[in-house]
């Protein structure tokens, strides 16, 4: 579509006190310029928690936000929303970029979580009773990937209290520290996973946009295969956006200015002819 530009972004977690996102006014900005936007996945946390009252409200507020922009919105899943959208993916430009969360990637779907053993045993018993997981298709295994992640409970992000958040952010996220080695190990595989996941589920794409592990970066793991993530809107993260034209796709910088989200500097800019 001559002068469409498709506008992708991940990973707001609107809600939680580690999102950057107060107000979800503040992204306002964002949406500058964009006749289509693609949210790629933990928007916020629906999965069980102490509170429905507020996750539905939560729920409510960005359906009504989002949907008074002025521009088309597709929200995809991630692992912290998996029923909030029937999309887990976005295949976009003839099929050359695959968008989706990231959690695809890992056999936890979170390594660095207190949850991943629970989840691990979970996607298992899910796995069991198909006789060939790994032939089965990516929207197949999203599914199934889904359906295990609705089920883990809330943890820290569903704290109020500020101070009772962090403690039990860093229990579950960084305790013990062994598990930063953890989340280390998860940052460098992920980009080289993410190229294997192309190879093998879209041959034709030349790039994986994701989310997920809150690392903002691009990496051009093969000729064939470049891997973007786009960060997260949490403390300490960056942001990126995805800017898809119909023959370019831009990298740009997401800068917090006067309380405020805005399009900043073009940081990559890729060809997206054949």
């Amino acid at each position: 579509m001559p002068g469409e530009t498709i506008r992708i972004l991940s990973d707001i977690h609107y809600g939680e006190h580690a999102s950057r996102v107060r107000s979800l006014g503040q992204l306002r900005p964002l949406f500058d310029g964009a006749t289509r936007l693609v949210v790629n996945g933990d928007t916020l946390d629906t999965r069980p928690g102490p509170d429905p009252e507020r996750t539905a409200r939560t729920k409510e507020e960005v359906r009504a936000f989002f949907g008074e922009i002025g521009a088309p919105v597709t929200f995809l899943t991630g692992n912290h929303d998996p029923d909030f959208s029937a999309n887990d993916l976005a295949d976009l430009a003839d099929g050359r970029v695959l968008v989706t969360h990231g959690d695809i990637l890992f056999a936890d779907i979170v390594p660095w979580g207190q949850d991943s053993p629970l989840i691990r045993d979970r996607l298992h018993q899910e796995q069991s009773g198909i006789a060939a997981w790994e032939a089965l298709a990516l929207e197949e295994r999203l599914a199934i990937h889904r359906k295990v992640a609705a089920t883990i409970p809330q943890r820290h992000q569903a704290e109020t209290d500020f101070t009772k958040y962090v403690i039990r952010f860093l229990k579950d996220t960084i305790w013990p520290p062994s598990r930063i080695a953890t989340v280390i190990r998860a940052w460098k595989a992920a980009p080289r996973l993410a190229a294997a996941l192309l190879k093998r589920d879209r041959p034709a794409a030349r790039f994986a946009i994701l989310g997920h592990t809150h690392r903002r970066g691009i990496w051009r793991v093969s000729p064939q295969a470049t891997v973007i993530n786009t960060g997260a809107f949490c403390w300490p993260s960056g942001s990126f956006v995805v800017d898809l034209l119909p023959s370019r796709l831009l990298v740009r910088r997401v800068d917090a200015r006067q309380g405020e989200f805005r399009l900043g500097t073009t940081v990559a800019e890729f060809g997206l002819e054949p």
